[in-house]
C-alpha cells in the first residue's frame, strides 16, 4: 500500500477498505509515515467524512493500536464519562471522585486540550507532581486501589489516539464528526468499561454549533458503542456560554475543588449531579435518577468525594497541599480587568470568544508543540441573565505575557453583550440519545 494514494482516494472522495485503513493508522502510529502525511489524511477525512464501514474500521484500528484493559475480575461496575470539550468544562473532575465514592469503578482516560477547549490532563498537571502518563499496569493497580484514575492515553493504552488528537489541534481538523467519534471512542473501549456516558456540547464553544449536528454525533458515538457491547448514552449539553466562572487550568482545578467541598457555581454543580446520576443508574449502584442524585449528596456533605480526590491525587504523585488549599496554585502575576460601559442584563457571553481568549493568554495551544501556562485564564463574572452596572467587572483575565494581552482583550470584550433585559440563561440540558 502506499500512503499518498490512500490520501488522494479520500481526497477524491473515495471509500477505503478495512484493511487500508488498518495499515495506514498502524504505520503512523509505528512512526513510518510524518506528521504532514498524517495531516493531509486528516484533512481529507475531514472535508469528505468516513462512511459508516470506514469508521468502524478506523475506530477499530484505533482500539488496537495498543493494549485493551480487562477489568472483568474487578466486582465494582466500570463506567466513565467523556466530554465532545467545551470552554470552562471541568466536570470530570469532581463528578470522577463523587462517583467512585458511590461504588463505582471509574478508569478514565482523558485527552489535553483542543482548539479553543480545555483539556482535563492539562488542568490535573497544574497540580505539583501529578502524573497522567501511566503504563497499563499501574493504571490498572490504582483502579483496584482507589476504584478511580485519571489520565492519558499511553504509548500502549490507544497510543494512535495520542498522536492523532496531537495533530488534530495543530491542523483545523478538530470539528469533524468520525474524528471526534474515533477518538473518544477508541479511548474509552480500550478502557473495558461497561458503560459510558457521553456529554455532548452544543454551541458556539463546541465543535459541534447546532442541534442537528450534535445529536447525529451523538447517535455515532452510542452506536459504536451498543455495537462494541458498551451500554452507552449520550445527553447533549450547552456550550454557548462558559460552564462555572473559571478558564483555565490551575483556576479550574480551584473551581472542581469548590464542587467537590460543597460549593461551586450553580451551573456546574448541576451538570456535574446530572452526569454523575446517569453513571450511577447505568452502572447499577442507583435504580433511579433521585436516588443516584441522593447518593451523590451524601458523599460531598460527608466529604467523602473530597477524600476520594486527595487520594488518588496523591496515588498518581500530585501534591496534595494544593487540593487542601487551592491558593497554592499556579497564580498569574497580572489581571486585567474587562467592565461593563453601561447598565443593563447580559445578553450574550460567548465562549467561543472567552476560550479563544484564554488561549492566546496561553491557557491552550497554537502548535502542538506549544507550552501551556497553567496559570493564565480568564475569570468570568457576569453571564446571561446577569444585571450589570456600568464599571461593573465583566471578566478577570490572569496573564504573565504582554505580548498576548492585546488580542486577548480584544477578544474578551467582544465576548458580552449588554442589552434592556431580561435575559434567560440557556437550558444546560438540550436533549438525549440512548
Amino acid at each position: 500500500m502506499n500512503f499518498i494514494e490512500l490520501i488522494e482516494r479520500k481526497r477524491d472522495g473515495e471509500a477505503l477498505a478495512a484493511i487500508e485503513i488498518a495499515w495506514l493508522i498502524d504505520e503512523y502510529t509505528a512512526s513510518r509515515v510524518p506528521d504532514y502525511q498524517m495531516s493531509a489524511m486528516l484533512m481529507a477525512v475531514f472535508k469528505e467524512g468516513l462512511r459508516e464501514d470506514e469508521l468502524a474500521a478506523w475506530t477499530e484500528a484505533m482500539l488496537h493500536s495498543g493494549e485493551i484493559l480487562d477489568f472483568s475480575d474487578i466486582a465494582a461496575p466500570k463506567v466513565d464519562k467523556h466530554s465532545t470539550g467545551g470552554v470552562g468544562d471541568k466536570v470530570s473532575i469532581p463528578l470522577a471522585p463523587m462517583v467512585a465514592a458511590c461504588g463505582i469503578a471509574v478508569p478514565m482516560i482523558s485527552g489535553r486540550g483542543l482548539g479553543h477547549t480545555g483539556g482535563t490532563l492539562d488542568k490535573l498537571e497544574s497540580i505539583p507532581g501529578f502524573r497522567t502518563a501511566l503504563d497499563p499496569v499501574e493504571f490498572r493497580q490504582l483502579v483496584e486501589r482507589h476504584g478511580l484514575v485519571l489520565a492519558g492515553a499511553s504509548e500502549t493504552i490507544a497510543p494512535a489516539d495520542r498522536l492523532i488528537y496531537a495533530l488534530r489541534d495543530a491542523t483545523g481538523t478538530v470539528p469533524s464528526n468520525p474524528l471526534i467519534a474515533s477518538s473518544i471512542m477508541s479511548k474509552k473501549l480500550a478502557e473495558g468499561i461497561d458503560a459510558l456516558v457521553l456529554d455532548v456540547k452544543v454551541g458556539r464553544g463546541a465543535f459541534k454549533r447546532d442541534l442537528e449536528g450534535a445529536r447525529s454525533l451523538a447517535k455515532t458515538m452510542v452506536d459504536i458503542g451498543t455495537a462494541h457491547g458498551t451500554a452507552t448514552v449520550a445527553l447533549l449539553t450547552d456550550m454557548s456560554q462558559p460552564l462555572g466562572r473559571e478558564i483555565g487550568n490551575a483556576s479550574e482545578i480551584a473551581e472542581s475543588v469548590a464542587v467537590l467541598r460543597g460549593g461551586g457555581p450553580d451551573d456546574l454543580v448541576e451538570l456535574t449531579y446530572t452526569l454523575g446520576a446517569e453513571m450511577l443508574v447505568m452502572g447499577g449502584v442507583a435504580t433511579d435518577t433521585p436516588i443516584a442524585r441522593a447518593m451523590l449528596e451524601e458523599v460531598i456533605a460527608s466529604g467523602a468525594a473530597f477524600d476520594k480526590f486527595v487520594e488518588v491525587v496523591i496515588a498518581q504523585g500530585g501534591d496534595p497541599a494544593v487540593i487542601n488549599d487551592p491558593d497554592r496554585l499556579p497564580a498569574a502575576r497580572h489581571e486585567t480587568v474587562v467592565i461593563a460601559d453601561r447598565d443593563g442584563v447580559i445578553t450574550r457571553c460567548d465562549a467561543l470568544d472567552l476560550g479563544v481568549a484564554a488561549m492566546r493568554l496561553g491557557a491552550g495551544r497554537a502548535t502542538k508543540e506549544d507550552v501551556i501556562d497553567q496559570s493564565a485564564g480568564i475569570t468570568v463574572e457576569a453571564k446571561v441573565g446577569d444585571a450589570v452596572e456600568r464599571g461593573d467587572a465583566l471578566a478577570r483575565l490572569h496573564w504573565n505575557d504582554e505580548s498576548r494581552l492585546a488580542e486577548a482583550t480584544e477578544l474578551a470584550n467582544g465576548a458580552f453583550q449588554i442589552g434592556e433585559g431580561p435575559a434567560i440563561p440557556p437550558s444546560l440540558v438540550l436533549g438525549e440519545v440512548r
